[in-house]
């Protein structure tokens, strides 16, 4: 039956070495003492020889000390019955089963080893040379028991530590994957928010072209410069993500610099953009103490205002869009887009998926987003935290 426990690491030939050797010390100080005793009585030859044999046998035995730790020690404490060269063996088997830390075999065993010992010391006899032996194997047995506990309990340290590396390894593995996916959803929503609003900008001027007949050369060449212009700044801006995206996870996104993200005070900009393209916006602009604003929420702002106008040229082109933009500090930001609602305007490809990547940009950021058909409009409203 294999008593190995989880605990019981594997040994390298060094190591195996070494408790070899501890059961050989004692092994060669006892075979010592039976040369003297030999050399002065001829006649215990026999007998020194069969203690050596049987202290031989038990260092055969702890070859099966870690597959068979109670029955090996059991084993050669019984050899010490007759033999004091086993005892080297006998100790460094009841050690091993001490690591084990299992008293209802340990205590059996320790109890046979001492009364082994003690067998032997009377067997030639009751003196004073008795009593010190049984006083010294009492003292050897508990000392040897104490090292086995300390043994078991460095083994437990040991794996404890290499179980908290290991832990630590998997959960600093997991955050990392989760840095790597909020990076990628990050990216994922800056490349629809800005190609959606570029894409869209180009389809409302290349539909100018092809549905206007009166316009002069003049006016074609604008527009047509629009339409360049448009391209090359959504390729400029689709080159930005996917050099973000090809960085070495989130990680080293982090460390790359990024290139400044439009704000609030880019809101202008974006409002004579989309003019210049033929979508007609009102703006009413009520923004208090803007200063203050935190440069993420004017990001997250000018996102969301993008995104409404896109969804207003995909969903009713050619309709009049109002924007109200709102807030002061402690109060939050307001911001509310709307346009007609077309009867049975088509959604386009990628229908309502701007809707829902407003509804998660607002959520990370801590806000609130709503939308409803009002008075034949419909109207989208966000709400975003600015702490006073």
């Amino acid at each position: 039956m294999d008593d190995r426990t989880e605990n019981q690491p594997p040994l390298t030939r060094r190591d195996s070495a070494l408790r070899y050797l501890c059961a050989a010390v004692p092994m060669l100080f006892h075979g010592t003492v039976l040369a003297v005793v030999v050399s002065r009585e001829h006649d215990r030859l026999g007998l020194a020889l069969t203690e050596a044999g049987l202290g031989l046998a038990g260092l055969v035995l702890l070859r099966w000390r870690r597959r068979l730790p109670w029955q090996t020690a059991l084993a050669t404490a019984l050899l010490t019955t007759f033999s004091t060269v086993a005892t080297g063996p006998a100790y460094v088997a009841y050690v091993s089963l001490c690591t084990h830390r299992r008293w209802r075999r340990i205590a059996p065993v320790a109890a046979v080893l001492w009364l082994c010992t003690a067998f032997y010391a009377v067997m030639n006899g009751v003196g004073q040379a008795t009593a010190v032996s049984l006083v010294t194997g009492t003292v050897i047995l508990g000392g040897l028991t104490l090292l086995g506990l300390y043994l078991r309990g460095l083994r437990d340290l040991a794996a404890s530590r290499r179980e908290a590396a290991l832990a630590a390894g998997r959960e600093q593995a997991q955050r990392i994957e989760q840095a790597r996916l909020a990076e990628r959803a990050r990216i994922s929503h800056e490349m629809h928010d800005v190609l959606a609003h570029r894409l869209s900008l180009l389809a409302m001027l290349a539909g100018g072209l092809a549905y206007r007949k009166d316009l002069t050369a003049g006016e074609t060449r604008e527009v047509a410069l629009a339409i360049q212009e448009n391209a090359h700044q959504s390729l400029n801006e689709l080159r930005a993500v996917l050099g973000v995206l090809r960085s070495e996870g989130a990680s080293a996104a982090s460390e790359t610099p990024e290139a400044p993200q439009p704000g609030l005070d880019r809101l202008g900009d974006l409002f004579e953009e989309v003019r210049a393209a033929g979508q007609r916006v009102e703006v009413t602009d009520a923004v208090e103490g803007r200063e203050s604003l935190p440069a993420q929420t004017g990001r997250h702002a000018y996102r969301i205002v993008q995104e409404a106008l896109t969804n207003a040229r995909k969903h009713a082109p050619g309709s009049r869009v109002r924007a109200e933009i709102g807030g002061r500090p402690g109060d939050g930001l307001r911001i509310r887009v709307s346009n007609p609602a077309v009867p049975g305007s088509p959604a386009g490809p990628g229908g309502r998926l701007g809707l829902v990547g407003l509804a998660e940009r607002i959520r990370m950021a801590g806000g609130t987003l709503s939308h409803s058909l009002r008075d034949g409009c419909f109207v989208l409203d966000a709400r975003l935290p600015w702490e006073a």
